[in-house]
């Protein structure tokens, strides 16, 4: 499933028929468009659930290179700019398994994009002499 078009669009009763009904994985392509009760659902049913946060994050990374190649006067051809967002994808998927990967091997993409997303910021602070 890609609940792509509201926040809230997946609530837990909506949840349970994809469950029952056999869905694998749920990839959000909208902000928060999966309830607390309906990502609970997903959790305990144990597929594959891809928080918006992370799988999201194609679009930002690829304002985030444009940014850099209209401030450094970069021109970067589009396999450049896809190898780039190729590697950061990638790296957003590792960390989520990094973090998410529970006990019984059952990645919790949530938990993970929160942690990972946590250690960049503690690093960041340290790395500056914040914390």
């Amino acid at each position: 499933a890609l609940p792509s078009a509201t926040q809230n669009e997946i609530d837990g009763d909506d949840a349970r028929k994809l469950v029952a009904n056999g869905v694998i994985a749920v990839s959000e392509g909208a902000n928060m468009p999966s309830t607390p009760e309906a990502i609970r659902v997903f959790q305990e049913a144990k597929i594959l659930y891809a928080p918006g946060k992370a799988a999201n994050a194609g679009g930002v990374s690829v304002s985030g290179l444009e940014m850099t190649q209209n401030s450094e006067r970069l021109s970067w051809s589009a396999e450049e700019v896809d190898q780039k967002l190729h590697y950061i994808m990638e790296n957003i998927h590792e960390n989520c398994v990094k973090y998410g990967t529970e006990p019984d091997g059952y990645v919790n993409y949530v938990k993970g994009a929160n942690i990972a997303g946590f250690m960049k910021v503690a690093k960041a602070m340290m790395a500056q002499g914040i914390v």
